[in-house]
């Protein structure tokens, strides 16, 4: 059996309501102070950056989106029985939403769902800190030692956890056919396990609208809208 990596990044969730980050009409072109917003040492030593944050995470798309024709393709391409492996850059946690189980997902950048004490660590949903925002607290603190709370994700300036990371390396390693989609294979060391899986032999399938790094090493290039590209290329696979 074919042992498939599937590397997403912000393109794939696009037509759920999330926008990215770095496209043509990305987040950060389109305001450039919101990157601070999601930049660890901004939003550590800034109340104000920290309200804000909340604000964003209020307001935005992440928590409210669903799963889209994509995401439930690769669903479907994992119930099928084949042999997948998601490694995402996203945090929004829709390939779970859309049914693949959290084991066959890697997350790189963490979760936007749960919220993490820079102190003491302490874990807890999004969902009850966003209660608590609704509730008056602009910038609310650990329950358990008064930290400071961020999402679970990895902020700009934060390194990614080296056990993950290595994960996805042997996944690239192991994989037979990598697709990378909707990423813009820019943001390091994610970016280099496409590159990881061609110099082991694996088929590389770039989808994405602009031209990538890695697209000079892929096997195929997709620029074809993912919502119905990516589903027909697993059935390709299938």
């Amino acid at each position: 059996m074919t042992m498939v990596a599937l590397l997403s990044g912000a393109g794939i969730s696009t037509d759920s309501g999330i926008p990215d980050y770095r496209g043509p009409n990305g987040l950060w072109r389109r305001d450039p102070e919101a990157e601070k917003l999601v930049t660890y040492e901004h939003y550590m030593s800034d109340p104000e950056i920290r309200v804000r944050a909340w604000r964003m995470r209020l307001d935005g798309p992440v928590l409210r989106a669903e799963p889209n024709a994509a995401h439930l393709a690769v669903a479907e391409f994992e119930r099928s029985g084949h042999a997948l492996r998601v490694i995402t850059q996203n945090v929004d946690g829709l390939h779970q939403r859309a049914g693949v189980p959290d084991r066959k997902v890697l997350e790189l950048h963490g979760t936007a769902r749960t919220v993490v004490c820079t102190g003491c660590r302490a874990r807890s949903p999004m969902a009850d800190a966003l209660e608590r925002v609704r509730a008056g607290e602009a910038d609310p603190p650990c329950g358990s030692c008064g930290g400071i709370l961020k999402s679970a994700t990895v902020m700009f300036g934060q390194s990614l956890d080296p056990v993950v990371l290595g994960e996805a390396m042997g996944i690239a390693k192991a994989s037979e056919v990598f697709v990378a989609v909707g990423s813009s294979l820019q943001v390091q060391p994610a970016a280099s396990l496409a590159g990881i899986a061609a110099e082991h032999g694996a088929r590389l399938i770039v989808m994405n609208a602009e031209p990538t790094p890695y697209d000079a090493l892929a096997d195929e290039i997709v620029r074809e809208p993912i919502g119905s590209a990516l589903p027909e290329l697993l059935r390709r696979l299938r």
